[in-house]
């Protein structure tokens, strides 16, 4: 995928893919026909840790080192990033002003229903990226990039989808203080099928198909995700210029080179006034710094600070790396059609 806070992989899946602790590419791509982008795509699944035995692997794979580095790209000899010490304090709320990116400090629902998505690409390097517990009938559908999930290929191969997918909502600095959920299922628009010779992953997050899901396993004592971290509500609706957008995600361009500003581990958050892309209409974006590892983070309006709730309306797909994106801006795919049926195909599904 790109490289913004999506894609930094320099191997071939995993740059086609954009993976979790990238952004998309960094480098302009054709968008896909017009009638590709209008047309809503079926939906392609994939099984995940479906056996206890399945799960548990996943679970004892993510230790606190290894996920402190997932998005490295020599980890063996990376060093573990420090705790970004910046202390939870009273400080006035933010307000509907841009702000290019803080750590959050405020608490609230955000703190618990958004969380770091851990996952392997097919090579065995390890990424990561950000995701969304939505409010579903399930009680366990997560909201995130497409390229978290998958890079552009056969939904059948098994080097297409990443696996010992992870999520861990609250993450902070290796902690998992509302525990870690192993995904049951993984889902992403048939956009993502593409031969990977022909089209990229750049291609398809510009037609605004960076959008996936996840069905949650339970966890070890039965609740679903939900009923540990809450939700967020979810929208489909179109974009409307220079409403107030608030972003959070978990940046950690730290890990790939010590004097940039996020280790991946706090949440970071952005807010401004969202606006079009100048070059691929169906993403939107807002002043903000965050970097690779943002992948899928919400987007979100009528976002309330005090509480930490809003409406979720896009996940971040790229930065302005993206072919004539604007300066300091990070784009997110909008919630659209092919976003409402990968949501529709995950919400009623058992967990």
């Amino acid at each position: 995928m790109p490289n913004t806070p999506a894609s930094r992989a320099t191997r071939t899946n995993r740059a086609a893919a954009a993976a979790s602790a990238l952004l998309l590419g960094a480098t302009a791509a054709a968008l896909l026909p017009p009638a590709a982008a209008a047309a809503a795509p079926a939906t392609s699944t994939r099984a995940g840790a479906t056996t206890a035995a399945e799960r548990e692997r996943v679970e004892t794979y993510w230790t606190p080192d290894r996920m402190r580095l997932a998005g490295a790209m020599v980890p063996e000899i990376t060093p573990i990033p420090p705790d970004d010490t910046t202390p939870d304090d009273p400080r006035p709320l933010p307000a509907d002003t841009p702000d290019p990116g803080a750590v959050w400090t405020y608490g609230g629902a955000v703190e618990r229903s958004v969380g770091r998505l851990f996952f392997t690409f097919s090579d065995g390097y390890d990424g990561s990226c950000t995701a969304t517990v939505v409010t579903a009938a399930n009680r366990s559908t997560l909201l995130t990039a497409a390229h978290c999930l998958r890079g552009v290929g056969p939904s059948g191969a098994d080097d297409t989808w990443h696996h010992n997918v992870y999520f861990v909502p609250g993450y902070r600095n290796g902690a998992k203080p509302l525990g870690g959920f192993s995904a049951a299922a993984l889902a992403t628009s048939t956009a993502w099928d593409a031969d990977p010779g022909t089209t990229t992953s750049e291609d398809v997050a510009e037609a605004g198909h960076d959008t996936g899901v996840a069905v949650l396993n339970r966890a070890p004592d039965g609740r679903r995700a939900a009923d540990v971290t809450g939700s967020q509500r979810i929208a489909f609706t179109r974009p409307a210029e220079g409403e107030s957008v608030h972003t959070f995600g978990y940046p950690a361009s730290r890990l790939n080179n010590p004097a940039d500003k996020y280790a991946g581990s706090r949440l970071i958050h952005c807010a401004g006034p969202d606006r079009p892309s100048p070059v691929a209409p169906p993403l939107w974006g807002t002043t903000c710094d965050m970097s690779h590892g943002a992948s899928g983070g919400p987007h979100f309006v009528d976002f309330d600070p005090r509480t930490g709730t809003g409406t979720v309306i896009g996940v971040t797909t790229t930065t302005d790396d993206l072919a004539g994106g604007l300066p300091g801006t990070l784009y997110a795919t909008r919630l659209t059609t092919g976003a409402h049926h990968l949501y529709d195909w995950a919400r009623t599904r058992p967990a």
